[in-house]
């Protein structure tokens, strides 16, 4: 039997170091990878699986996940083939960053009651050392689930990719792809803060492409589906494009390259256009490289799990900006774990504005 927990810790739940949950066991429903999906996942590669959790051990904690994420990168995990991060193992819960509550603790250093982020996705409970949970101290009217998109690692992605791989300096102008996403909408915010001369944004929907110009002040954006990407930036950008930050490769990248100008700088963070390639029918990629010769042009691919060291001054800076509302963001939150392939799924196809959450 699942045990439900309310959010954020009640003031009759005692805070404090609780060893043990004897009274109760709790089942923890979780999602597992059951085969490996070629091309678009699958809903029959995953299944739903009830298990009864052990107490946790000495230095460990049990959380109760509140909201988790789903996130492109997770389709790779779902391949096994090597890659920067191990695959998804089969008939095993996937993992990727959670916020939840502990509800049982065996270590001094973390207490009942605190609100942290942690690994446990795509589960309702999990046991975990306390080493691998970090606590939440969220400002006055942030939600803790923001650490989940802007104030965690896709916002940190953001703010690397643009500042460290990309060099921003003060007066580019920013070409982001894929930018109603959870990263793509704080680069160009970031950008226009910090003084770029002209950003542009590219998304799937008119829905997006209003969003983006209305309320995230990017300069302009344009639907890619309206017609060929490589026309539609040369209108929006007419003197060029200086930063590129890259979410999605393809016709994108080629676009790019074309309106690219001498000594522009590429931030290559990720291909949703060709991560459900399959070996018989890959998606095309840019046919114009030899431009990155002619206009000696940078790319710089980076994973921003090489610059955790980042975090800090990473949230010194943006916490500020987002408790004032100086920088905004959008959740897309679909309920229940029983939901949760459905979001993923979703997100590849990109019907998620922001961030794509799932909350329990």
């Amino acid at each position: 039997m699942s045990v439900g927990y309310p959010r954020h810790g009640m003031a009759t739940r005692p805070r404090g170091h609780a060893v043990g949950m004897s009274t109760a066991t709790v089942t923890a429903r979780e999602v597992h990878l059951v085969r490996r999906p070629h091309g678009m996942p699958d809903p029959d590669d995953f299944a739903l699986v009830d298990r009864d959790l052990p107490e946790p051990g000495d230095g460990e904690v049990l959380v109760a996940v509140h909201d988790f994420s789903v996130d492109p990168y997770m389709r790779g995990r779902m391949n096994d083939v090597p890659s920067y991060v191990p695959p998804f193992a089969l008939d095993a819960p996937m993992d990727g960053r959670a916020v939840g509550e502990v509800i049982a603790s065996n270590s001094a250093d973390v207490a009942v009651g605190d609100v942290v982020t942690s690994n446990l996705a795509w589960r309702t409970h999990g046991v975990v050392p306390a080493k691998h949970v970090q606590k939440v101290a969220a400002p006055e009217g942030v939600d803790p689930r923001a650490y989940l998109g802007v104030l965690g690692v896709p916002g940190l992605t953001a703010w690397v990719g643009l500042l460290d791989k990309a060099a921003f300096r003060e007066g580019d102008a920013v070409f982001v792809s894929g930018a109603a996403g959870a990263v793509g909408s704080l680069v160009g915010q970031l950008a226009k803060l910090k003084g770029a001369s002209r950003v542009v944004g590219s998304a799937g929907s008119a829905e997006k492409v209003s969003w983006l110009t209305g309320e995230l002040g990017y300069d302009a954006a344009f639907n890619y589906k309206d017609g060929p990407v490589v026309d539609q930036l040369r209108a929006a950008m007419p003197d060029g494009v200086d930063v590129y930050f890259d979410n999605v490769g393809a016709d994108h990248l080629e676009a790019a390259i074309a309106c690219a100008n001498d000594f522009a700088r590429v931030a290559a963070c990720g291909a949703i256009a060709h991560y459900n390639d399959t070996d018989d029918a890959p998606t095309p990629g840019p046919a114009n490289l030899f431009q990155i010769v002619k206009k000696r042009l940078s790319i710089q691919g980076f994973i921003v799990t090489d610059s955790m060291d980042r975090m800090r001054p990473f949230l010194e800076e943006v916490t500020p900006w987002v408790a004032e509302g100086r920088v905004r963001f959008a959740e897309t939150v679909v309920e229940g774990i029983d939901h949760a392939v459905e979001a993923f799924r979703g997100m590849l196809r990109g019907e998620n504005t922001g961030k794509m959450i799932v909350t329990i």
